[in-house]
């Protein structure tokens, strides 16, 4: 099997750029902060606070059911956690996936982390760990051909499943 190969050397400023960029920019208001300090609420759309951790929709997801976990304290970097942080945030992490798995009862799930532009993270500068619920066969012509994703229900809907099977969680050992 032969690996065709095309140029797209249009994209070699862009990413040179996007980099660029990204170590020029001055800080900014980070909208995972401007978030958590907007509290539990569907029009937030943070499920949860911990003590060190956050539950929070995903504003752009690939799918039903896709949170983010995060840090409060922002982070960019797996490396500036301290002990208690990353105890809560993988502890926090987990009841996230079993509250997503709750919610929509699927084959599988994805988690996961995009450190770093390089490695596709949107924010980079706010650590954040991706919980996706996944069914086998859940890759349809849309996204495969139309590159476009369809979502059968609002991120209202989501928050109000992914919550309550959240707070059902709450008397479980997490």
């Amino acid at each position: 099997m032969s690996l065709d190969r095309f140029s797209a050397a249009w994209r070699e400023e862009y990413v040179s750029s996007a980099t660029r960029d990204e170590k020029l920019r001055g800080p900014g208001e980070c909208v995972f902060c401007a978030l958590l300090s907007s509290g539990v609420s569907p029009d937030s759309g943070v499920i949860a606070i911990t003590d060190h951790s956050f539950v929070v929709l995903n504003a752009y997801p690939y799918g039903s059911g896709h949170v983010l976990v995060l840090p409060r304290r922002h982070l960019a970097d797996m490396a500036d956690f301290d002990d208690d942080e990353a105890d809560n945030f993988f502890r926090t992490l987990r009841r996230a996936v079993a509250a997503v798995t709750s919610a929509y009862s699927p084959d599988g799930a994805n988690v996961g982390f995009n450190l770093g532009r390089a490695a596709g993270a949107g924010i980079p500068q706010h650590l954040h760990g991706h919980v996706l619920p996944r069914w086998s066969g859940d890759t349809n012509f849309m996204t495969s051909i139309g590159e476009t994703r369809v979502l059968p229900e609002s991120l209202a809907t989501t928050w109000s499943k992914v919550s309550a099977a959240w707070n059902n969680l709450a008397g479980e050992r997490q």
